[in-house]
């Protein structure tokens, strides 16, 4: 109730926030019982799953809110599903201010679990569809969840997780389930009546990558209408609109579209598995509006046939919103010249949530740049003794805005300075205000006195004709500390003397990789990330 009731003063305090709510189409006439019950709904519960599917439902009842494989669910399915499902959930003893982990592919499974938690005041823990069995113990033994729901496909990593409650979300074989009941189930066993809202509403816990050991919880509470209107600043999406989110939605950026479909109305639509061309045609077929992908997505389309690419028509996506890594090389320009100027990528992470945009001008004008900071976002620089820096100088990346998350449930934090968090990156900002990341700040490396680092080098070498994607790491050396070894893809054969000669001609020459090694694919994690204590140990 307190943040809705600061979100109403900050739209009195704050003109761009009503302009942004207006421009969208959020603020718009409703009959005054609409009006004064989806009020209603909002001081109970509050702005987050629960509350927000509830207003849908009450705002448009039959409008599809979700599309995936088993076809359209409208808002009001939606909210009886779930009021179902909780009601079953609190039959078996889940209580508010437990745990239920989700460990779901983009489906209505994922959807349905999701607001069912929230109705009953139970922990969101989001966990990633690529752990391996050892994290997943671990991350299941540090959260203690009362209930793990998930798909069949992880129901044999799940074996080794004891004494934890099971439902299944998407099963692909009926003749495998076995005792474990289905969602589907147990949806159709609860009551379908509303529920009363806990006392505290639940936490939303998005675990980071993991690309450097087990992966930690970053909790928050649920995300305010101020902080919607902060990306909405800068991110053209309108109410109404058809979403396909390809990005998994346990992801920071997935789970993002997800809750501004809650603010939006938006449709989302959802497919379990990401394929380059049934990306395309089901943005096509679905008439989506906007796009939501990681840039390996991207990458990943852009190295399908010319004439495979030309027979997709995308002229009714406005927006096509990348996030989770890095743009490598060209990619944006590359992905804008073939599908017109929608692009935009938001840098941030899992702690700070969103921190930068880069509009397709943006992207245009200064390629590689992660953007300005959208409305009530903070970021600044500072050297290593906490001085900020002036443009062109580089820095560690610090970020406020009303998302920072609540520390790691493992305990622990991120690094603060003058209120501001850290990203755990390095960037500076250029004469205009745009941030450019320069890359993990845990990832430079010094070698022969100079520091060195490896985004700069990938970017370079991923603008080769020949490159599809290029990592670089740090490795001992003797003479100099370190070195950089870069890993590379291919499309076509090049020699290892031509593209360090390429480096070279771009970069200074200590930047130059040492070795260049050509591999099939880059082991990356289900959100697109290089996981390079994997390119680390080998030989």
């Amino acid at each position: 109730m307190r943040a809705v009731q600061q979100t109403l003063q900050q739209v009195g305090k704050y003109p761009t926030m009503l302009r942004v709510l207006l421009g969208t189409g959020i603020v718009r006439p409703y009959s005054p019982v609409v009006l004064a019950r989806m009020a209603r709904t909002l001081l109970e519960w509050g702005t987050g799953p629960a509350g927000g599917f509830t207003a849908l439902a009450l705002r448009e009842p039959d409008r599809t809110g979700l599309v995936d494989e088993l076809g359209e669910l409208t808002f009001r399915e939606l909210h009886e599903r779930s009021n179902a499902l909780a009601a079953t959930w609190k039959g078996l003893g889940v209580e508010a201010g437990d745990g239920v982990a989700i460990m779901c592919r983009n489906h209505r499974g994922f959807v349905d679990a999701s607001i069912a938690a929230a109705k009953v005041g139970a922990d969101l823990v989001y966990l990633n569809t690529a752990f391996a069995g050892p994290q997943l113990v671990d991350v299941l033994e540090r959260e203690s969840p009362a209930l793990v729901v998930h798909d069949q496909e992880f129901t044999g990593m799940l074996a080794r997780a004891e004494g934890v409650d099971r439902v299944l979300a998407w099963v692909d074989d009926e003749t495998e389930v076995g005792d474990t009941p289905t969602l589907e189930q147990q949806i159709a066993a609860g009551d379908t009546a509303d529920h009363r809202a806990p006392e505290t509403p639940s936490r939303i816990i998005i675990l980071t990558s993991g690309t450097t050991g087990t992966p930690k919880g970053a909790p928050r509470s649920e995300a305010g209408i101020d902080s919607a209107v902060a990306l909405l600043s800068r991110l053209p999406l309108r109410q109404g609109w058809r979403t396909h989110i390809a990005a998994p939605l346990f992801h920071t950026w997935g789970w993002a579209h997800w809750a501004l479909a809650m603010l939006l109305g938006s449709t989302i639509v959802l497919r379990r598995k990401f394929d380059p061309a049934s990306c395309l045609s089901t943005v096509e077929d679905e008439g989506c509006d906007s796009l939501v992908v990681i840039p390996v997505m991207l990458q990943r389309i852009l190295q399908l046939p010319q004439d495979e690419l030309d027979k997709h028509d995308l002229s009714r996506v406005k927006v096509v919103a990348a996030s989770g890594s890095a743009l490598p090389g060209d990619l944006g320009i590359t992905w804008m010249d073939q599908y017109g100027d929608t692009l935009y990528n938001i840098y941030g992470s899992t702690e700070v949530a969103y921190a930068t945009v880069a509009t397709p001008d943006d992207l245009r004008r200064a390629p590689g740049s992660a953007g300005k900071a959208p409305w009530a976002t903070v970021v600044k620089i500072y050297d290593d003794e906490g001085r900020e820096v002036p443009p062109g100088e580089p820095g560690r990346i610090f970020v406020g805005n009303t998302l920072l998350f609540e520390g790691y449930t493992g305990g622990g934090s991120k690094d603060m300075q003058d209120g501001l968090m850290a990203t755990g990156d390095v960037g500076r900002f250029d004469e205009e205000g745009r941030l450019f990341v320069e890359g993990r700040d845990d990832e430079m490396i010094v070698s022969g006195g100079e520091n060195v680092f490896p985004q700069e080098v990938e970017d370079c070498l991923a603008r080769h004709d020949a490159v599809v994607e290029a990592a670089a790491i740090g490795v001992d050396d003797p003479e100099f500390g370190k070195r950089l070894r870069a890993f590379v893809v291919l499309s076509q054969q090049v020699d290892e003397d031509t593209l360090k000669a390429h480096v070279k001609d771009n970069l200074a020459r200590y930047k130059v990789p040492r070795e260049i090694v050509v591999v099939d694919e880059l082991p990356r994690n289900a959100t697109g990330k290089v996981l390079k204590r994997e390119l680390a140990e080998r030989d």
